[in-house]
């Protein structure tokens, strides 16, 4: 399984540029005030889960943070993204996994995911995120998935559709809830994507 998604994501980030995916954002601006809301200094370990070649690192090396790590399964995707950097990439630490065969060596004070996790269909992938995320996270969990108004799909994959209770619920009771909200995103051609994002503090 995880070599055909391997496989997948490199096709998906060697053929098609940033403005040929849906998930693209200029600025990504819920992730930033979420991150920021969890009021933690510049030297927070922040990782990024599925992060690909998005733009929240560049915000979030120019807002000082210092200890960032960017996740994805596609090696083809970190390329890119630290092509983009050029030599800012070296302020980051990049880690190319399936996040379910993630043996993180560190733990983390913000743990952020936006449009990863609703990949993981089976109970079986939820099961062995959630055990990571318990395990590895020491402060925050932001999460941002398709809304159960979003799409049932992404780039020719089955996708799982969440609500902000649905959501809190594989959490809990590790993770409290701070706050949930939806919001449409615009893709690059001009669609709408629904989305829920939740907050989380770890008990």
């Amino acid at each position: 399984m995880s070599d055909i998604n391997k496989n997948h994501w490199d096709t998906v980030y060697e053929t098609k540029n940033p403005d040929e995916v849906s998930w693209t954002q200029e600025k990504p601006q819920t992730s930033l005030d979420l991150i920021r809301s969890a009021g933690l200094g510049k030297d927070a370990r922040i990782i990024d889960i599925g992060g690909g070649d998005s733009n929240l690192v560049d915000f979030l090396l120019d807002e000082g943070y210092k200890n960032i790590t960017i996740l994805d399964i596609s090696a083809k995707a970190l390329e890119k993204a630290k092509a983009k950097l050029e030599s800012k990439a070296e302020k980051v630490k990049w880690i190319v996994s399936d996040i379910t065969e993630f043996k993180p060596e560190e733990n983390y004070d913000i743990w952020h995911d936006r449009a990863a996790f609703h990949f993981l269909t089976s109970p079986e992938q939820v099961s062995k995120y959630v055990d990571i995320a318990e395990k590895n996270i020491k402060g925050f969990l932001i999460i941002g998935t398709f809304s159960k108004n979003g799409p049932k799909k992404c780039s020719g994959l089955e996708i799982r559709q969440y609500d902000s209770d649905s959501l809190s619920e594989v959490f809990e009771p590790a993770f409290g809830r701070i706050k949930c909200l939806t919001e449409d995103h615009t893709t690059p051609f001009g669609t709408l994507q629904n989305f829920v994002f939740c907050s989380f503090k770890k008990n």
